[in-house]
This record gives C-alpha cells, sequence and structure tokens, in this order.
C-alpha cells in the first residue's frame, strides 16, 4: 500500500458568515467532517441524522444546531426547515446481495433514503437560493455514481439517480446563481466502510489490511483509504469564489479508480 496521507491545515480559503447549510448523516464520517469544515468556515451548521446523539456531538463542536429526522419518511423531511444556503445530501447505507436475493424492500428503503430524501430537501431549498441569487448543492456521490460492482444493485443505481438529479439541478438553478455538483469518492475511512472491511474479512477468511489492499483498493492506483477530512475540503472549495462556474459536475476523489 501507499503510504497513508498526512493531516494538515484548511487549505481553501472560504468566508461562508451569513451562510446556513444543511448537512444530512452529519453525526459521523464524511458528514461530520463537512458540518466541521462548514462551521470552521463560518457557516451556521444544521446537522441531521437519525442518531440524536451523534447529530448533538457534531452541532455542539460546530456551533449549530441538531435536528433528528428518518429520511425515509417523506413527511418527516417535507417537514424540514429548509431555509438554508448549502444543502449537502451525504446520508447512505449499503446493502450487499445478488438481485435475485435482494430484498425489494431494504431496495426501496435504500431509494428513499438516497435519492427521495435529497430531492425533497433540495425541493425545500431552492426558493430560499433563488431568492437569494446564491446557493451551493453538493450531493455526496460515489464512484459507484459513475461506475458499478456486482451484489450492490440498490447502492448503485440511487448514486446513479443522484447523479441526475445533481444535473437537472444544476441546468435549472443555474440562472439563480446556485450550483449543483457531486462528489465521487472511493472508499473513505468511516464506520460504513470499517463494517464492510470486517465483513469480507470474516467472509474470505483474510486479515482486514488485505481487505482493503487486495479487494476494496483492487482498481484504485492509489492504494489507501479516503479520509472523511479530504472529502470535506474538496466540499468548501465548492462553496468557494473559485468555484461559482463548476456546476452539474461529478469530481471524482478515487484514487484512479475510474481511470482504469
Amino acid at each position: 500500500m501507499t503510504a497513508e496521507p498526512v493531516a494538515g491545515p484548511h487549505v481553501v480559503h472560504v468566508d461562508l458568515a451569513g451562510r446556513t447549510a444543511l448537512v444530512t448523516g452529519g453525526g459521523g464520517g464524511i458528514g461530520r467532517a463537512c458540518a466541521l469544515r462548514l462551521a470552521a468556515a463560518g457557516a451556521r451548521v444544521l446537522v441531521l441524522d437519525r442518531d440524536a446523539d451523534a447529530a448533538e456531538e457534531v452541532a455542539a463542536l460546530a456551533g449549530g444546531r441538531a435536528v433528528r429526522v428518518d429520511l425515509a419518511d417523506p413527511a418527516a423531511v417535507d417537514r424540514l426547515d429548509a431555509d438554508v444556503d448549502i444543502v449537502v445530501n451525504n446520508a447512505g447505507l449499503q446493502h450487499v446481495a445478488p438481485v435475485p436475493d435482494f430484498p425489494p424492500e431494504r431496495f426501496a428503503y435504500i431509494h428513499r433514503v438516497m435519492v427521495e430524501a435529497p430531492f425533497r430537501i433540495v425541493r425545500l431549498a431552492l426558493p430560499h437560493m433563488y431568492a437569494r441569487g446564491w446557493g451551493r448543492i453538493v450531493n455526496i456521490s460515489s464512484v459507484h455514481g459513475l461506475r458499478a460492482s456486482p451484489y450492490k444493485s440498490a447502492y448503485v443505481s440511487a448514486k446513479h439517480a443522484l447523479e441526475g438529479l445533481s444535473k437537472v439541478v444544476a441546468l435549472e438553478g443555474a440562472a439563480h446563481g446556485v450550483t449543483a455538483n457531486c462528489i465521487n469518492p472511493a472508499y473513505v475511512r468511516t464506520a460504513l466502510v470499517q463494517d464492510q472491511i470486517a465483513d469480507q474479512a470474516a467472509t474470505h477468511g483474510i486479515g482486514e489490511a488485505e481487505v482493503v489492499e487486495k479487494i476494496m483498493l483492487a482498481r484504485a492506483a492509489i492504494k489507501r483509504l479516503i479520509e472523511p477530512e479530504e472529502v470535506a475540503e474538496l466540499l468548501a472549495y465548492l462553496c468557494a469564489p473559485p468555484a461559482a462556474f463548476i456546476t452539474g459536475a461529478s469530481i471524482a476523489l478515487d484514487g484512479g479508480w475510474t481511470a482504469n
């Protein structure tokens, strides 16, 4: 494996004072990193998560507000206060099974959380953004929004749908100063990925380090997991003035996976 990354200070200079950001799945992993990065730039952050304690912890660190919500409940999503300037659609989950064995109810649930909820949130947020003439929609997609892997029919199709939604919002929002983009990471060092590593190790009878190198990173040129803070720094750039012309894009943060 290649060398692990060296943690460093924020390199993107962006002033988000006076802006309000909403981050789904903000209680941990990528969402936590994004919430804290936006807060560091001066934004007031709404930390949405199904886990109230996790959301409260991050909100306290960010000086923001925690919102407990089940994104699989459309009525609950529609009740959200979405008068915000920045939306980060990050929440997600995984289920692995061959298509003939994939539970339809699980497929539908994943799509409610990862496609329908982002649509509903963006739909609520756009009028406020349009009125202010500025907005940033950043959808945390995945390399699986651009490429497929077997046994992940719900996740892959949901991420592909999120890509399409993002592009439509980019086209509609351009005249109103609103951009919409996807960030497409490969495997990020999160609890979700750590659980997959443990499951794969047990299934294949190999060590966790071998799972990472020989299974998860087989298609990547850079052989390491991505840190959540690396995703958050790209998010910060997409909110900065130099990124105002970037919209409708899918930015691969994948260590060369999609180049393979």
